[in-house]
């Protein structure tokens, strides 16, 4: 995997920080991009455990799967992601995420509103096409929008010495990225809602426009 690239994804795997934060934090204690998280909400919601939503996780889920099966029509008409395809990708994110974030300062969201979920919807939708998108060229290493895969590697391979330096330095930094981007987005979440969608969509745009000016030296 190219540098470029890598700095691309990991950009990702900051962005999805921010917005399962804004998600769980703001938006009814549910996940935009770990959908794990949410079927355990789900589970505990049908059995009425610990006042957890039934749904919200429905709605995410199937944002998550609408996602990824635009996603998976998407990658058919570009062929395989490289170049311009990965810029349109990010393109299609920057637009869902720049949408959120006009929505959230538009109206007023309150976990269990209309708004609320039309958010998370839109949030999830995203992450949803990201996640499939990136499957076929980000790997294990960089999944952008979970870290099972990413940490068993990094502790199963590595005292197995079947993990090379480039690759544990890549889950490591994806570890650190996200993490980076959960506490980022908590804390501008103080401000408002708008400002960790904004910011989202902003660094996502600087990825994409940063991956494209590095395509010449990627040819």
């Amino acid at each position: 995997m190219s540098p470029a690239l890598t700095r691309t994804l990991l950009a990702l795997t900051f962005v999805t920080g921010i917005i399962d934060a804004v998600s769980f934090l703001a938006l009814g204690q549910i996940f935009a991009a770990m959908q794990t998280g949410n079927v355990i909400f789900l589970g505990l919601g049908i059995a009425g455990a610990g006042g957890a939503p039934v749904l919200a996780p429905l709605v995410t889920i199937a944002a998550f799967v609408v996602g990824g099966g635009c996603a998976a029509l998407l990658g058919r008409r570009l062929g395989a992601l490289s170049g311009s395809g990965i810029a349109i990708a990010l393109g299609i994110e920057v637009v869902l995420l720049a949408t959120a974030a006009v929505l959230a300062a538009a109206t007023e969201i309150s976990p269990g509103e209309l708004a609320a979920y039309v958010t998370v919807a839109l949030l999830a939708l995203t992450m949803g096409l990201r996640n499939t998108l990136v499957r076929g060229f980000g790997g294990p290493n960089l999944a952008t929008t979970v870290l099972n895969l990413t940490v068993t590697a990094l502790t199963t391979l590595a005292p197995l010495n079947l993990a090379s330096n480039s690759d544990l330095g890549q889950r490591a930094a994806a570890f650190v990225a996200l993490l980076a981007g959960a506490a980022s987005g908590a804390l501008l979440l103080k401000t408002s809602i708008t400002l960790p969608l904004a910011t989202a969509a902003a660094v996502t745009l600087a990825a994409g426009l940063t991956h494209l000016r590095a395509r010449p030296a990627l040819a």
